[in-house]
């Protein structure tokens, strides 16, 4: 089978599991919103977790100079609060128009940002994926495995925030679904090159860190601190714990 197969098979499965958010839609809407207080803190989990096990390690390991990558990783913070500086002040600008059967929704800017970002990531998995390939069929499907296993927890993770931002269940999953599919994008990137220049994915890769840092810290975190209530307090900690811990763990499998 040509390796062009392997990695377009192997990247449309890694993208097929966005769509885990499905089994959402049957529920109802009440059960739904208990739920979300625990894919908001499971995602705060997953990104901080990736971020700190998977993408700052591989960017200073890789990198010639390691205060580019903390540049490139401080850039990532930088540039994503200034595009939620915009999201937000566009989103003023919609509740301003005389429109009052609209609904108030706050955290409606979360939605691009999330989709955004996790584009960006899905981007490099799917660069990953076909890199690994073209080095030899065995590390491709050990790389594939693990890039699955990966995106389980944060793509349940995302599917929660978006429908925390507003959207509903059917539109979140196709959102999702769009956003996944970057990830074959950097694999046909990776086919028609027949590999990326060093640098470029050198460059990426810490930038993505400090994306995914931003949104859980400056985004997710303080709508956990929202809610004061003691019970909330425990499916916070599992949470963020089940995504940190699925993160650490897939070091074992890289």
């Amino acid at each position: 089978m040509p390796v062009a197969l392997y990695i377009l098979g192997s990247v449309a499965v890694v993208s097929l599991v966005s769509l885990t958010g499905i089994f959402a839609i049957s529920l109802r809407h009440e059960r739904l919103m208990k739920g979300l207080a625990f894919l908001i803190p499971l995602a705060v989990g997953a990104l901080l977790g990736d971020a700190f096990f998977h993408l700052i390690p591989e960017a200073f390991v890789e990198a010639k100079n390691p205060a580019t990558a903390s540049f490139l990783l401080l850039l990532g913070v930088v540039s994503f609060f200034f595009l939620e500086k915009f999201l937000r002040w566009h989103h003023h600008s919609e509740r301003l128009l005389p429109n009052p059967a609209a609904p108030h929704n706050e955290q409606k800017h979360l939605g691009p940002l999330i989709l955004i970002s996790d584009g960006i990531h899905n981007f490099i998995d799917g660069v990953i994926i076909g890199v690994s390939y073209l080095a030899g069929i065995e590390i491709g499907i050990a790389t594939t495995l693990a890039v699955l296993l990966h995106e389980i927890p944060q793509e349940i993770g995302d599917f929660g925030v978006l429908l925390f931002a507003g959207y509903g269940k059917t539109k979140a999953l196709f959102y999702n679904f769009l956003s996944a599919l970057t990830a074959l994008a950097g694999a046909i990137l990776v086919l028609l090159v027949g590999s990326l220049p060093e640098s470029l994915l050198q460059g990426v890769v810490p930038f993505a860190a400090g994306v995914f840092i931003y949104i859980a810290s400056s985004d997710l975190v303080p709508e956990l601190h929202k809610n004061g209530r003691g019970k909330s307090v425990f499916p916070e900690i599992a949470g963020i714990g089940i995504g940190v811990l699925a993160m650490y763990l897939l070091l074992f499998l890289e």
